[in-house]
């Protein structure tokens, strides 16, 4: 095993602060205000993933800014009125968290290792993505699973996306599109490319066909809308959404096994209220969505929303009814970024002398779970992982 470890500037002390809407930078077509520049920085200050592809033409003219909204610290789930929702958990200071000590980061391989014995090609795990369709595609690059032009390249490897493709970053619905070109493209090649519900895509369900709908949502009257751009919703995502890209989101399952790994997108137990067979859970949730009743799809989208269950004291208790419930060896998971879990912070600068340096997945819960997100929305890294592990 290699111990994990998360860096910083010598002799500093790590910095905290409160995120707001204004910290989260997207493209200035997206209309949403992004952090002023300090006089005179250089364009290397500002991380890849937060320039704008497509800058406006000279002489054209930009709509002007308004004040945002203040947000919670990010990735905690946002508040909707002044009280917190039941089922939401802002990621606050002083939650117990585990020691370093108790923790890997494993260190992945560059080059696709063999097919497993019967014949299967390699397995593959992507975690939270969130609109960053250029970090995605390096980093697949990076692993052999697409070529140089972003086509399928791997044969008949087997690549599962564990969820929130949208929200945050500046291209979601262009990340929703390569997923599931590429299903086809795999498909074809004797492979698979396939895809998880994550919170998020509910969230953006939700918002497209609720929009201001009020809902119950435990502590007064909250809205899918609402909710959405508090956590990162964005304007162009919404505006090239298609029917053929809700229709895609609805059908998702929620979990599966695949080579004794449990692969979900959240790191909670909430899974079991829908089913006690995967079969049930996909079949439950697909049912939800079906119905198209606002409070149903808001209870699940609560539900989803939960996290750190597998994190402090009792955590690997509460992974193992996950496995005995619905089998596997280990639970591979997205949705609460490893810095998080790790109890450090990081910045939206993309200043890699204050932020957190993530390596590799993050096992704990006494190995039994596998955390996939590498906080590419905090300027960490987005992870693409062959399983199983190996130390």
């Amino acid at each position: 095993m290699v111990e994990g470890s998360m860096t910083q500037g010598a002799g500093q002390e790590p910095v905290v602060r409160t995120a707001t809407l204004r910290d989260f930078r997207v493209p200035p077509y997206a209309q949403t205000p992004v952090p002023p520049q300090p006089q005179g920085a250089p364009p290397s200050s500002v991380p890849p993933h937060a320039r704008d592809p497509h800058p406006p033409a000279p002489g054209a003219s930009v709509p002007p800014h308004t004040a945002a909204p203040p947000r919670p610290p990010h990735p905690g789930n946002a508040v909707v009125g002044d009280e917190q929702p039941e089922g939401y958990t802002p990621t606050e200071r002083d939650l117990p968290v585990i020691r370093r000590g108790d923790t890997v980061q494993v260190q992945t391989v560059a080059e696709p290792r063999p097919a497993s014995d019967d014949g299967r090609g390699p397995l593959f795990v992507v975690g939270d993505v969130h609109g960053y369709l250029d970090e995605l595609l390096a980093a697949l690059g990076e692993q052999g699973l697409i070529d140089a032009d972003g086509n399928w390249a791997a044969g008949n490897a087997r690549l599962w996306f564990l969820g929130d493709f949208t929200d945050r970053g500046p291209d979601g619905i262009g990340v929703i599109d390569l997923v599931m070109r590429l299903s086809a493209e795999a498909a074809a090649a004797g492979g698979y490319c396939k895809a998880l519900m994550g919170n998020h895509e509910l969230l953006l369900i939700g918002a497209k066909r609720f929009a201001d709908t009020p809902v119950n949502s435990g502590a007064g009257t909250a809205t899918f809308q609402a909710a959405w751009l508090l956590n990162g919703g964005q304007k162009t995502d919404m505006e090239r959404l298609q029917d053929v890209h809700l229709q895609w989101m609805s059908r998702l399952d929620a979990v599966v096994e695949e080579d004794g790994h449990l692969l979900m997108h959240s790191d909670t137990t909430a899974y079991i209220d829908y089913g006690s067979t995967i079969e049930d859970v996909n079949d439950t949730i697909t049912a939800i969505l079906t119905r198209n009743d606002a409070d149903e799809c808001w209870d699940l989208f609560r539900k989803l929303t939960k996290r750190f269950a597998f994190r402090d004291e009792g955590g690997s208790q509460a992974v193992r009814e996950l496995l005995t419930t619905y089998g596997g060896q280990r639970v591979v998971h997205g949705h609460s970024p490893i810095p998080y879990l790790l109890g450090e912070v990081g910045t939206e600068e993309g200043d890699d002398s204050s932020g957190p340096v993530i390596n590799g997945p993050h096992v704990y819960a006494d190995g039994l779970a596998i955390a996939m997100d590498g906080g590419v929305t905090m300027a960490g890294k987005l992870l693409v992982v062959q399983l199983p592990l190996h130390d």
